[in-house]
């Protein structure tokens, strides 16, 4: 159970800082093409991803030690397939849980600071490509951006959904659904949208519909 949340926390938390880096990596490349080479060379690209990585390891770390450190008082079972803070938090007792809540108040912090930050480079990427006169650029644009905005709504939509849904529709059969969704679905579906970028992929998928 300690190595199921350690990982799953661990692999959220740095997919979603990758994703918050491809977000910039795609703002510099559009909004500010003569600088990429400065702000975006082999180095920096390595930093930033050796920094995501850090980041999720010591965001899991920290919410692993604390959430295995609470008493349990209400048994060890648990009604998933795995092992998830919430659930886990459901079974501590009530007043010893306010520093992992803290700890999630903070993180929730951060994560919607990244948002932020991705709503607003593609607002402004947005902005810069509609300028582009050349039709053909245009498309080349957006065909860049889609597939990485395809999978931060999949992945932001159904981890907000999963942990912020109201407790007044919470069941047992539906938390096992959506954790279903949000850990099996946004993984699967990432190679697929990125692949659609692939012209072989698209014109294979284009026989076989039309055929």
């Amino acid at each position: 159970c300690v190595a199921q949340v350690f990982l799953l926390v661990f692999f959220l938390g740095a997919e979603y800082f990758l994703l918050t880096i491809m977000c910039y990596d795609r703002y510099v490349a559009i909004c500010k093409p003569l600088h990429y080479g400065t702000l975006l060379g082999s180095r920096a690209c390595a930093h930033m991803a050796a920094a995501a990585l850090a980041i999720g390891f010591l965001y899991s770390l920290l919410h692993t030690a604390n959430t295995f450190s609470l008493p349990l008082c209400q048994g060890n079972a648990l009604g998933q397939f795995f092992c998830e803070i919430p659930h886990i938090l459901k079974l501590s007792c009530s007043h010893s849980n306010i520093r992992e809540l803290g700890l999630v108040g903070v993180s929730a912090s951060f994560c919607f600071g990244c948002f932020i930050f991705i709503v607003f480079s593609y607002v402004q990427i947005f902005r810069a490509v509609l300028r582009i006169p050349s039709e053909q650029r245009r498309h080349k644009a957006f065909s860049t951006c889609l597939p990485h905005l395809a999978v931060v709504s999949i992945f932001v939509s159904t981890g907000t959904f999963a942990y912020l849904k109201p407790p007044s529709i919470s069941s047992p059969y539906l938390d096992l659904v959506v954790a279903v969704l949000f850990s099996v679905v946004p993984p699967a579906l990432n190679p697929l949208i990125y692949s659609l970028r692939n012209q072989e992929l698209k014109d294979a998928l284009r026989t076989l519909t039309t055929g």
